[in-house]
């Protein structure tokens, strides 16, 4: 914080952010993956003025908004399999602290045998926002070493990556091996197991892990077997970011409780939701003297502004077909950004539809990694940023996820840009002692 040097926006447009101080940026991670259709989106706009026209907030507390049980009813619609039961909070960290407590109720009112499963397994280098239930379950040092006094302990699950596999497993073994591991922990704890909890396909703020093709599925089948709920938390991947509108679908995959945010409302107004299966949700009906429902709640959940927001963003999806420009994008973006495949310290680049990650190594074939105190994720993004393309980094992984209107042009820019950024930093200091002779 106090290196910060303030970059503040005064106004945007589609893809592009300007400053204060009249600079034009691209913007290169969606304003932090949450941008969906571009800024200042016509559509959205007019939805959302049209709504503070009628009224702007009410309760979900014993009423509703017409533009929330609509907004409902749509994500019952576009959502996998038979979730059909929302509950809305405001962001991806309460949706998660959601999801985990309707999971830990639900086993608590299920009947006295299940009251034991009061635990959570999540994967190695999770993150699943920043309160303190989503905190506990995140496996990433900095954000959870300090305060775990205050956290409760996950079993923790492997980090299923497809580019750092441990010796002798090769790309076509990598799933079962993961999926070995965690049937291990299952076969153990399921007895005390509320949940997995886990991202689909990619570990966003991990660095854009990209687990190997199956092994969703191969978890949704030992939850089923150990008879363990599997929690997805969609905020970053939810709406379009992998390819399809949810990653779960790649895998044909229902998770019994679904997290979104981010970009659920195209990235306009906070607003985020918990999606149930059927049978999660009858565990809450009774009397009201039972006092088996949901002790949860949130002052502005379901909000009719952010709902309107919402509805306008789905129908864009519709309306300019979306999910099937991603794929096209994708693949453009990748052959721009192969140009790096000549450069030795870029280990990977990887990740599903327009979520990219660009890993820096010392040494490509040991995967080596740089010394962190070089900051060398850091320096590209900041150069980057002087050259007129807002990203930030994971550690050494360069992160690039634009908004899926991005057009071509655009992603030329974004592509030139970060190319360039990598070759200056990288070749800055290939003379360097903290460089010169790989470990």
């Amino acid at each position: 914080m106090a290196s910060y040097d303030p970059l503040v926006i005064r106004e945007a447009d589609g893809v592009w952010l300007t400053t204060t101080d009249e600079r034009r940026l691209l913007d290169g991670v969606a304003s932090l993956w949450c941008n969906v259709h571009g800024h200042a989106k016509k559509e959205i706009n007019r939805a959302i003025s049209e709504q503070l026209e009628r009224v702007a907030h009410v309760t979900t507390l014993g009423m509703s908004c017409d533009t929330t049980e609509l907004l409902a009813s749509e994500l019952v619609s576009c959502t996998p399999g038979d979730l059909s039961h929302v509950f809305f909070s405001s962001d991806g960290s309460s949706a998660v602290e959601a999801a985990i407590k309707m999971a830990f109720q639900y086993w608590q009112q299920s009947g006295h045998s299940s009251r034991r499963k009061t635990k959570y397994l999540a994967l190695h280098s999770a993150y699943h926002g920043d309160t303190t239930g989503a905190v506990s379950l995140g496996g990433i040092e900095y954000f959870h070493q300090l305060f775990a006094p205050i956290l409760f302990a996950p079993i923790r699950g492997p980090l299923p990556c497809s580019y750092r596999r441990p010796e002798g497993v090769s790309e076509e073994a990598a799933c079962e091996h993961y999926a070995s591991q965690v049937e291990k922990l299952l076969k153990q704890f399921h007895d005390e197991l509320a949940a997995v909890v886990m991202e689909p396909l990619v570990q966003g703020a991990a660095g854009m892990i990209t687990h190997p093709k199956g092994f969703l599925s191969r978890v949704r089948e030992l939850c089923d077997r150990y008879d363990v709920l599997l929690v997805c938390d969609e905020v970053a991947t939810g709406f379009g970011r992998t390819g399809t509108l949810f990653a779960c679908e790649q895998e044909q995959v229902t998770p019994d409780i679904l997290c979104l945010g981010k970009g659920l409302t195209g990235g306009y107004l906070p607003m985020a939701a918990t999606v149930a299966r059927p049978k999660i949700y009858d565990a809450f009906l009774g009397p009201v003297a039972a006092s088996k429902q949901f002790f949860h709640g949130h002052t502005f959940a379901g909000n009719p502004l952010a709902a309107a927001a919402a509805l306008a963003s789905l129908s864009l999806f519709e309306k300019e077909d979306v999910l099937r420009t991603v794929a096209s994008k994708a693949e453009h973006l990748h052959r721009k950004l192969d140009e790096l495949r000549d450069c030795p310290h870029v280990g990977s680049i990887r990740g599903r539809g327009l979520m990219i990650g660009i890993e820096l190594v010392r040494d490509r074939k040991s995967k080596t990694a740089f010394d962190p105190a070089l900051l060398l994720g850091r320096q590209v993004c900041e150069l980057a940023t002087e050259l007129g393309v807002w990203i930030r980094p994971l550690g050494d992984v360069v992160i690039l996820m634009p908004p899926l209107s991005i057009q071509e042009s655009e992603l030329n820019i974004l592509a030139d840009v970060v190319v360039r950024s990598i070759r200056t930093v990288v070749n800055g200091i290939r003379n360097s002692p903290e460089i010169s002779s790989p470990v």
